[in-house]
């Protein structure tokens, strides 16, 4: 299968003080090792090749690189090909609740780094699992809680993946095309400093406003 054209509607680009930044969000490479497939997707040598083919002066994945939690040999093994197929974009992974001893792979990148939240100008950047850090900031970033939404007409549901907005935060679908993502009006409970949000704004991948929606 081609994710392509998936891929460019799950992320998007901005300008931060390091150039043409291009943001992804909870890949969970490896999750068929956590959830029984049989097979593997290798959606991961495609998304690399998408992101060589936008070419960003940047790249920030915003956490859950990986869907195991720990690292078994194979963890690594997926994750030095997928950091080897980037061919030194600078890459930054803020660091999600799967990302445990995900370091251990980075450290010999020279271009991957991995930090808790990254902080560019007054834009920040982090999964969003944890509490807010310290410094000041006009826009923020996140992943961590797959958004999505489901219709309901004539008695059948349907579940697309979402951008959703919170005030001065915007939080990224999974750029994974296997994994749908969980409904708005649980995933925001998930984010500690947004879980007592009452209403989020929602956009569909192409850009359309959806309108707001009571959690």
């Amino acid at each position: 299968m081609d994710f392509f054209g998936e891929f460019q509607r799950l992320s998007i680009e901005v300008e931060t003080e390091r150039g043409r930044t291009l943001l992804i969000a909870d890949p969970h490479i490896g999750f068929e090792l956590s959830r029984g497939l049989r097979v593997r997707t290798r959606f991961e040598g495609q998304l690399v090749d998408f992101i060589l083919e936008r070419d960003p002066d940047m790249l920030v994945i915003l956490g859950d690189v990986k869907e195991p939690l720990g690292m078994s040999f194979t963890m690594k093994r997926l994750l030095m090909g997928f950091f080897s197929g980037l061919r030194g974009i600078p890459t930054v992974i803020t660091r999600g609740n799967h990302d445990g001893r995900i370091g251990e792979v980075a450290e010999r990148f020279p271009d991957v780094e991995v930090v808790d939240y990254l902080l560019m100008g007054d834009i920040l950047f982090m999964h969003g699992h944890t509490k807010l850090p310290g410094p000041d900031f006009r826009e923020a970033y996140l992943g961590h809680i797959h958004p999505a939404y489901t219709f309901e007409s004539g008695g059948i549901r349907r579940r697309v993946k979402v951008f959703l907005r919170v005030g001065k935060f915007l939080i990224l679908p999974s750029i994974n095309p296997f994994i749908e993502g969980f409904d708005v009006r649980e995933g925001i409970r998930m984010v500690p400093f947004l879980k007592d949000s009452k209403e989020v704004g929602l956009f569909l991948p192409d850009g359309l406003y959806l309108g707001g929606v009571k959690v």
